[in-house]
């Protein structure tokens, strides 16, 4: 049996290699001996790289993946009998296992949304309980930025929803994976979409923006810090040789790098979804607001796309598929996949 040939994965930024800046950052740090658990040099350097960009109350610890960075942020705010109010669709409901009610022993309170995104009016159910002993009290709202769907929320969005949360005794949880590629749609810096609209915790995430194994717990809330150690290591979080996890983080925050990475991404999906309006077959499901394209494609298409390129299979139910780009897709990478659509779907 012959191997298909890959040109390019549109399956996942995940399946992007690690960018050249940042193994670089890898190997500056890789020469002698440095203490262990986050105790060197380069974690506080990147312990002050979070200050500058998010200012003076942000703490940030790094962590090894996403998953991870969720589960550390939302132990910090959660009691034992409190719940989880999230869109249906986020990551924490719908791709972690179970993580938040295995690990945490908190009941998530799904809402479905129409864009993966909640409104200040979807609390108001989970509003109602509490001070019900019936019921888990709803204690943390948790969002994505960029959400599930590819779309992104306004900085306005994010303060009235952080407005709601904290009126109802609530406090905001972003995971934030690709945070940066909703700050560069957005054309705002991070602070504006995390410190500057009452964010309490976010994860800032880099393996999907050209880092290996990085991702980061940020803090605003500044009660809230002195427990992140001790849930950091419970949570099998804590690496023993951060110095390699800093590196790559501070690697993102310098001269921008995070916003070239995610820019670049952003404007190949935005691309890919400016060609799809030549081909009637396909059609758009969700606005493209970042490096996510989701488009409903017949199954023959999509089949005939599969074998060429690395692709997640549609959903049976909705027939939409999920095309990502990354930061080292090309201009050529994008035009060679709308070339097999066309052939596909004349």
């Amino acid at each position: 049996m012959i191997e298909p040939t890959y040109l390019k994965s549109f399956a996942s930024d995940n399946h992007a290699g690690v960018h050249p800046a940042i193994l670089d950052a890898i190997t500056a740090v890789n020469h002698g001996d440095a203490p262990a658990y986050g105790e060197d040099a380069w974690t506080a350097a990147f312990g002050r790289h979070i200050k500058d960009v998010f200012g003076p109350r942000a703490e940030g610890f790094p962590v090894l993946n996403g998953a991870g960075a969720n589960m550390v942020g939302l132990a910090l705010m959660l009691g034992r009998y409190d719940a989880v109010v999230c869109p249906a669709t986020a990551h924490i409901a719908s791709h972690e296992t179970g993580a938040a009610e295995r690990l945490l022993g908190a009941k998530l309170i799904t809402i479905p949304t129409p864009d993966g995104k909640l409104r200040p009016d979807d609390l108001s159910g989970p509003r109602s309980t509490l001070g019900s002993h019936h019921d888990p009290q709803p204690r943390v709202v948790s969002i994505s930025q960029v959400t599930e769907l590819g779309t992104c929320y306004s900085p306005a969005e994010l303060a009235a929803l952080a407005d709601a949360a904290h009126a109802a005794g609530m406090r905001l949880h972003v995971d934030g994976a690709r945070l940066a590629n909703a700050a560069a749609y957005l054309d705002c810096s991070l602070s504006a979409i995390t410190t500057d609209v009452g964010v309490d915790v976010f994860s800032f995430g880099g393996t999907k923006n050209g880092a290996l194994a990085a991702e980061a717990v940020i803090v605003l809330d500044p009660t809230l810090t002195e427990a992140v150690p001790y849930l950091r290591r419970q949570s099998l979080q804590l690496a023993s040789k951060m110095r390699f996890v800093s590196a790559q983080l501070s690697a993102l925050l310098t001269d921008d790098l995070w916003h070239r990475n995610a820019s670049h991404a952003n404007a190949m999906a935005a691309r890919l979804a400016d060609g799809l309006a030549s081909i009637p077959q396909i059609t758009l499901a969700y606005p493209v607001e970042s490096n996510a394209v989701f488009a409903t494609v017949p199954p023959a298409v999509a089949a005939a796309l599969q074998e060429h390129f690395l692709l997640l299979p549609p959903d049976e139910s909705t027939g939409i598929a999920r095309w990502m780009t990354s930061y080292d897709t090309t201009p050529a990478d994008v035009d060679a996949f709308l070339d097999a659509l066309r052939k596909a779907a004349p």
